[in-house]
C-alpha cells in the first residue's frame, strides 16, 4: 500500500461582534463580497448570518497550515474591522440569544431550518473541523474505527464553550451538547469495510433523506468532498496556535494508526459505549478531572494521557516535523483551556453588571484570536 499523503487542511467557524457594544453581529453582504474576493473559495457564509467559515488550502506541513490560516485569520479581522465587526473564535457567544439570530437566506440553510424545525434554530455554534488526506477510501474507514478512541482527548484540548445565554452551564463545551440533538451525529459506528460504510449512509441517500454524506455530521468521517478523514469533534479554539497544535496531534495520531497497521498491528477498537463516557467526561470537564485508561481500567489525570501519547506519536512527529507544537498542547495543560480561560477572565471582571462581564469575557476572546497574528 502507498503511503498516504497526510497533508492537512483546517476549517474554522467565527463568529462577528459589533466593535462597540461586542454583542454579536450579522455579516452586510458587502463585506462577504469583500472577504470572497480576497479569499476566494477560502471563505464562505455559515448556518447563521453573524457566522463567517474559512478553510485552508491542502497543506503539506502544519506550519504550511499556519501560515495559511494566520493569512485568513488576520484577513478576516482587517476586512471586518472596515465594518465596525471584529471575529472571535470560540465556540459559543458568552450571552447571545439563538432566538434573536438569522439564518443565511442560502437553499442549503433553508432546508436545514425546515428539515430541523427548532434544533437547527438553536445552531449558534462554531467548530474547528481538521483533515488529514488519506487517499485510500478502505485505509480511511479502517483507521477511523480506531482514531475513534482519541476523540474524547482532542474534545477535551479544544473546549471553549462553558458559557450560554449568560449562564456558566457548569460543561466546558456546551456546544457539543447543542450540536448533539440534531440526527446523525456524535460518534460514528463501526463499519468493517468501506462498502458497508457506502451501504450504511446509501439507505438514508437512496430514501431521499439527505442528498450525500456532508449531511451524515458524525464526530469522525470520510469527507464527502475531500479524500481526506475528517475530524469534527473539536470546540473552536480562540488562538491560533492552539488550533494548529490540535491539528498537528491529529494529524499525528491518523499516522500513527497508520504506521501500526504497516507492522501488522493496530490499535484495539472499543465499545462506542466506552468512548461515550469519556467523551462526556471531556465535555463536561475538558481536562480538569481526567480521562478513563481503558487498559489499567481507571481515571488518569489528562497532563499524564497526553504525556503518554505524545511518547506514543513521538516517531511520527519526528516526520512530520511537528515535535515544537506538543509544548503548546503542554502549555494548555498548564493554564488551561479556553473554557477555563473565560471562567477565570468572567471572575476578574467582579461586576453585578452582567453586560459589563460579557464584555470583559469577549474582550478576552478578542485579545486572544489577535495574540497569534
Amino acid at each position: 500500500m502507498n503511503t498516504p499523503s497526510f497533508t492537512i487542511g483546517i476549517e474554522e467557524e467565527y463568529l462577528l461582534v459589533d466593535a462597540d457594544t461586542l454583542t454579536l453581529a450579522e455579516a452586510p453582504d458587502a463585506l462577504m463580497d469583500v472577504l470572497q474576493k480576497d479569499l476566494q473559495k477560502q471563505v464562505s457564509p455559515e448556518y447563521l448570518q453573524c457566522q463567517v467559515e474559512v478553510g485552508t488550502r491542502v497543506c503539506g506541513t502544519a506550519g504550511e497550515a499556519r501560515d495559511d490560516l494566520r493569512r485568513l485569520r488576520s484577513t478576516v479581522a482587517r476586512r471586518a474591522a472596515e465594518f465596525n465587526r471584529v471575529p472571535i473564535a470560540v465556540s459559543c457567544h458568552p450571552s447571545a440569544e439563538w432566538n434573536k439570530q438569522h439564518h443565511t437566506d442560502k437553499e442549503r440553510y433553508n432546508d436545514l431550518r425546515v428539515e430541523m424545525a427548532a434544533m437547527a434554530r438553536r445552531l449558534l455554534i462554531c467548530g474547528m473541523h481538521v483533515h488529514v488526506g488519506i487517499d485510500d477510501d478502505a485505509l480511511r474507514v479502517d483507521l477511523m474505527a480506531q482514531l475513534c478512541y482519541f476523540l474524547p482527548h482532542l474534545l477535551a484540548l479544544s473546549t471553549s464553550s462553558p458559557f450560554w445565554q449568560g449562564q456558566d452551564t457548569g460543561l466546558a463545551s456546551y456546544r457539543l451538547g447543542v450540536f448533539d440533538n440534531l440526527p446523525r451525529t456524535g460518534l460514528p459506528p463501526h463499519f468493517g469495510s468501506f462498502g458497508e460504510y457506502e451501504r450504511t449512509t446509501g439507505v438514508l441517500i437512496k430514501a431521499g433523506l439527505i442528498e450525500d454524506t456532508s449531511k451524515v455530521w458524525w464526530d469522525l468521517r470520510p469527507s464527502c468532498r475531500f479524500p481526506t478523514l475528517e475530524t469534527r469533534i473539536c470546540d473552536m479554539s480562540p488562538r491560533l496556535d492552539h488550533t494548529i497544535a490540535i491539528a498537528a496531534l491529529v494529524q499525528a495520531i491518523t499516522r500513527m494508526l497508520w504506521r501500526l497497521r504497516q507492522q501488522n498491528m493496530r490499535w484495539r477498537v472499543y465499545d462506542r459505549f466506552l468512548i461515550s463516557e469519556n467523551r462526556w467526561r471531556a465535555q463536561r470537564y475538558g481536562i480538569t478531572e481526567g480521562l478513563i485508561d481503558y487498559g489499567k481500567g481507571e481515571v488518569v489525570p489528562c497532563a499524564q494521557l497526553l504525556d503518554e501519547l505524545i511518547d506514543l506519536v513521538t516517531p511520527d512527529l519526528a516526520v512530520l516535523g511537528t515535535m515544537r507544537q506538543m509544548d503548546v498542547l503542554r502549555d494548555i495543560m498548564l493554564t488551561g483551556t479556553s473554557a477555563s480561560r473565560q471562567r477565570a477572565a468572567r471572575e476578574q471582571a467582579r461586576s453585578d453588571d452582567p453586560d459589563a462581564i460579557t464584555r470583559a469575557v469577549v474582550t478576552h476572546l478578542i485579545e486572544e484570536f489577535h495574540a497569534d497574528l
